[in-house]
């Protein structure tokens, strides 16, 4: 699987999972994850993949400082339905990585490790999503602004000629770079950019 160099340079996100510690899948527990892992799920690489992953990324950042996040006791809210525009997305990567699910996750092994009841929609919260530590019930609320970041100015065009069917390989190329220059912008030159993703 060949992807864009940039993938592997993108901050990774450790996390301490008790379950996979439990079971033997991965030493001491700790399992970390890298914007591959969220291109993976999504099937592809976009500001709102970008988004989803560097939102958890600087919650967990805030709401475990100098310490491992642990996997599977982080309720994730999110001010939006499932089914509204890209919360949906959002919504599996940041799962992806905090283990959090609805009704449908690991029911657990003698009453621990219970992964359900974790992730909310419709949730009345003051940012797009609230990450919020079980132990502690510290909470961090963030909200992404991709705005921050806009697009080459050639990339309207683009996208209306390669979306048209009309556009030649030459050109199908440069938008897909261009397209990843972008998601390269958010995720290397602006990842500590307080605009971008803001925490409450």
């Amino acid at each position: 699987m060949k992807t864009p160099e940039f993938f592997a340079s993108v901050r990774t996100i450790r996390m301490f999972d008790p379950l996979a510690e439990f079971l033997g899948a991965a030493e001491d527990g700790q399992i970390e994850y890298a914007y591959l892992d969220a291109v993976k799920l999504a099937g592809h690489s976009c500001p709102t993949v970008a988004g989803a992953y560097l939102s958890t990324l600087k919650a967990l950042e805030r709401l475990y400082p100098g310490t491992m996040p642990r996997r599977g006791d982080i309720k994730v809210s999110f001010r939006e339905s499932g089914t509204s525009g890209v919360t949906g997305v959002m919504a599996n990567i940041a799962a992806l990585i905090t283990g959090a699910t609805q009704d449908n996750g690991f029911k657990g092994i003698n009453g621990k490790f219970d992964r359900r009841n974790l992730l909310f929609f419709d949730a009345d919260v003051p940012g797009e999503i609230c990450f919020e530590r079980r132990d502690t019930g510290i909470a961090v609320n963030t909200t992404y602004h991709p705005e921050t970041v806009p697009p080459d100015p050639a990339m309207k065009d683009l996208m209306q000629t390669v979306m048209a069917g009309s556009a030649d390989a030459m050109a199908r190329k440069e938008f897909a770079r261009l397209w990843q220059e972008r998601v390269k912008r958010i995720l290397i030159d602006h990842i500590d950019d307080p605009r971008l993703v803001i925490l409450g």
